[in-house]
Formats: structure tokens, sequence, C-alpha cells
């Protein structure tokens, strides 16, 4: 790393092709309304971020590496704008999670140390409705080979995903997040 610390920073656009007013960060934003009307566009020079078509974290989620979205609404077929993002750390180390057949922890569990691109398959499992994050930083995915709506987890429990606005969805396929993407 050559003692240079890691930079984190996107900036969101109003209009599409990085046109209107703008707002940039390197952190974590709840609001993005408080700064922008609207938002079409957005580039990320540096780190990854995810974006969500609620405040606060919530709704549908986005992963956003380093590059250029000059109109991300139309193509990920989003009904709504961008309205919060959180910056995910770079991380070096292990990974490690624990998922759950049921809430709380119940029923079967696994643990993973790597990608897995489909818990039926691999885990003649089912269903995914809790987690236990222990190490690192992953993506979850509704459908196997890692497509369909996804959601970031950082390090914590998960108790029950139907309590975080996710009920009648399953999680089939969870993926490391790493600078190597």
């Amino acid at each position: 790393d050559h003692g240079q610390a890691l930079s984190f920073q996107i900036i969101f656009y109003e209009d599409r092709n990085f046109q209107g007013r703008s707002y940039e960060t390197s952190s974590d934003c709840a609001e993005l309304n408080s700064y922008l009307s609207r938002c079409h566009s957005c580039r990320v020079e540096s780190g990854c971020f995810m974006v969500y078509d609620r405040p606060n974290y919530m709704g549908n989620q986005y992963f956003m590496r380093r590059g250029e979205y000059a109109d991300y609404m139309s193509t990920w077929g989003m009904s709504d704008c961008i309205r919060s993002c959180r910056m995910i750390p770079m991380y070096r180390g292990s990974y490690r999670m624990r998922i759950y057949e049921r809430e709380n922890f119940g029923g079967q569990m696994y643990e993973l140390m790597d990608d897995c691109d489909n818990i039926m398959d691999r885990y003649r499992m089912s269903n995914c409705m809790s987690c236990n994050v222990m190490d690192g930083h992953w993506l979850m995915y509704e459908q196997p080979h890692y497509r369909g709506k996804m959601m970031y987890l950082r390090p914590g429990e998960y108790r029950s995903f139907r309590d975080m606005g996710y009920s009648g969805m399953r999680w089939m396929s969870m993926r490391r997040i790493t600078d190597m993407w």
C-alpha cells in the first residue's frame, strides 16, 4: 500500500450522464435528498459502495465498484433514485459466516469461509433466514450464481431477514466482497 491511506469517493449527479448539481462523499450517507433533489447518475472514483433506493440504507441495494454509472436506473431497471449509500471498508483478513435455515439461528446451520453460488446444491438448504457474519463483508443474492436482488452484510448478527424488511425473499447464494473483484 506504500503507506497511503485508502480513499473512498463517490459523486452523485442529479441528471443522467453526470449533469446537474452534484454531491460527493467518502463515507456513509443516510439521506441523499438532503443534498440533491434527485439522483440519476454517479461516479465511483475509488473504493466500493452499496447504494439504496430508500433512505437509511433500506430498500433495494446495489453494489458499485470503481467506475461510471451514466444512467443506472435504466441499466438496472430501478424504479426509483438512489436515496442513501454506504461505504464498504477495505478488508484483507479471513472470511467466516454462519447461515441458518430459520430465523433466530434455528434449523440447519452451515459455516462458509468462501463464496457459495448455490446453497441448495451445496447444502440441500432451501432457505436462509438468519446469519451471523463473524469475519469479512459479504453480499447475499436471492438467486443462485450471484443474481437477482442483493443484500450487503457487514460483521454482526442478523436474526431475521424478514424483520429487516425482506419478507418473502429467499437468499440462495453468498459472495465475499474482496478487492479482487
